[in-house]
């Protein structure tokens, strides 16, 4: 084979390979813009059912996510709401309790007259008695009772030992006498009562 031909042979190789080179590109240039139109939502083939029933799916899976959004503030919503009612009744429970803490010292005051009235003033005795009684009565009928104490045991959440004293026919921590009545309002100590325990 002479020169000239494998020169010519080389020279069409050479075209042929630029032109599969450039044909190509035409293809991959081709693909990335389909990919493109498909990526910005701009498909020419829209009627195409897999691309819809993807498109189907997407659109179920972003109605589902909304939807869990919206029942987890509706349950939120019904938190605050049940939140609100429940601080606005203990509100309402224990709103008279400042009064109650206020009428406390008048009734200590009708025991102290009454322990110290002896057996002079009858009259005296029996309205101060009475008005005694009524008070007690208006404090109960509110949810206002005493607290437990003499020959109780001693209960930090209850009582308040201001004094320990030596007796030995009482059990240690044994409530021997009550120096102040505690209450509770319904059920909640306002409170506590001041006493002298027992130690051995």
């Amino acid at each position: 084979m002479t020169k000239e031909k494998i020169q010519e042979q080389s020279k069409e190789t050479l075209q042929s390979a630029e032109q599969a080179v450039e044909s190509e590109s035409y293809i991959d240039a081709a693909e990335d813009a389909k990919e493109q139109q498909d990526g910005n939502g701009q498909s020419a083939e829209t009627d195409d059912p897999v691309e819809l029933k993807r498109r189907l799916a997407d659109k179920s899976a972003e109605s589902e996510e909304y939807y869990n959004r919206m029942v987890r503030l509706q349950a939120d919503y019904d938190n605050l709401r049940r939140r609100s009612r429940l601080e606005r009744e203990e509100l309402l429970k224990y709103g008279s309790e400042q009064l109650i803490k206020a009428i406390l010292p008048v009734l200590d005051n009708f025991e102290r007259a009454l322990a110290s009235a002896g057996d002079g003033g009858e009259k005296f005795v029996s309205g101060v008695e009475m008005i005694h009684r009524q008070l007690k009565d208006v404090l109960n009928n509110e949810g206002v009772s005493p607290i437990p104490a003499v020959e109780e045991p001693f209960d930090p959440n209850l009582h308040d030992a201001v004094m320990q004293v030596e007796d030995s026919g009482k059990e240690e921590n044994t409530i021997v006498e009550e120096l102040r009545k505690g209450y509770f309002f319904k059920g909640k100590v306002i409170r506590p009562s001041m006493v002298k325990v027992a130690k051995s």
